[in-house]
């Protein structure tokens, strides 16, 4: 149970700071993505194609 929960809380933390640093980068060119719990959790799940397709749906829609 402890060693599962730890796994989580590194995905967890994994997928907000992949998606701060992206932000970071992509400040200069007006590209945010909102940090919430819906995009954490899709990160955290899906990884990096889960935020590629946050991404892409951000771009979408603007």
């Amino acid at each position: 149970m402890k060693n599962k929960l730890g796994t989580i809380l590194k995905k967890i933390i994994f997928a907000f700071g992949i998606i701060y640093g992206i932000n970071v980068m992509l400040q200069k060119v007006n590209i945010n993505l909102p940090i919430n719990i819906y995009t954490i959790g899709i990160t955290s799940i899906l990884g990096i194609p889960g935020l590629l397709s946050l991404f892409a749906i951000l771009y979408i829609l603007k």
